[in-house]
C-alpha cells in the first residue's frame, strides 16, 4: 500500500526460533538512533531468561520501551525521535490483549486497525516481528484457535500497510512482499 510518508515499514514473520528478532535487529542496526519496543512480560523463569537473552543481544545504546498492552500509545509518544524502531513482537502483544479482553477478538481487531493507521503515516523505519501461524496444526482448544485467527488477521492487516514483508526460515529471509526498489 503506497502512501506519502518518509518512513518505511518491514514486517518479519516466521516460526519460533526462525531468526526473526535477530534479523530485525540487524536491519535496524544501520541506524544511529534506535528504539526497541518490547511487548513481553516476565511471567515465569523461562520468559525472564528469554527477555534477558534478547536484552543482551541488543546494543546498549538502544532505548527500550515496554508496551505489553499500550503499543499504539508508545509508538505515538516515543517513536518520532528515532531513525528506526523495532517492535518485538506482535505475537505476544496479541496474547496480552486476548488475556486483557478476555478472549474477545473484536477489540483487538480495532487495536490492529489503530496500529496500522500509525504505521501508514510512519516517519521513521519500523521493523515489526510476528509469528506466522497459518502453517501450523489447528489448535485443539478454542482459545488456541481464537489466538491463531486473531494473530493471523493482525499479520494480514500489518502486511497490507508494510512496504516489505519477509518470511524468516532458519535465519534466512525470504521476500514475500518486496520493497518498491525490489519490484523494478
Amino acid at each position: 500500500m503506497a502512501t506519502e510518508r518518509s518512513g518505511y515499514v518491514t514486517l518479519l514473520l516466521g516460526g519460533a526460533r526462525s531468526g526473526k528478532s535477530r534479523y530485525a535487529q540487524q536491519l535496524a542496526a544501520g541506524s544511529e538512533r534506535v528504539a526497541f519496543i518490547a511487548t513481553a512480560t516476565a511471567s515465569d523463569d523461562e520468559m525472564r531468561r528469554k527477555i534477558a537473552r534478547h536484552q543482551a543481544d541488543r546494543p546498549t545504546s538502544w532505548r527500550t520501551y515496554e508496551a505489553p498492552l499500550d503499543l499504539e500509545a508508545t509508538i505515538q509518544a516515543e517513536a518520532g525521535g528515532y531513525q528506526a524502531v523495532v517492535i518485538d513482537c506482535l505475537t505476544l502483544w496479541t496474547a496480552n490483549l486476548l488475556h486483557y479482553y478476555q478472549m474477545k477478538p473484536e477489540p483487538i481487531v480495532e487495536r490492529a486497525d489503530a496500529l496500522c493507521g500509525l504505521l501508514s503515516k510512519a516517519e521513521t523505519r519500523f521493523f515489526l516481528v510476528s509469528n506466522e501461524v497459518g502453517e501450523s496444526v489447528v489448535p485443539a482448544y478454542e482459545s488456541g484457535r481464537i489466538f491463531r485467527d486473531v494473530l493471523g488477521e493482525l499479520n494480514q492487516r500489518v502486511a497490507r500497510v508494510a512496504d516489505r514483508v519477509l518470511l524468516m526460515v532458519a535465519g534466512y529471509p525470504l521476500v514475500v512482499k518486496p520493497n518498491p526498489e525490489e519490484r523494478r
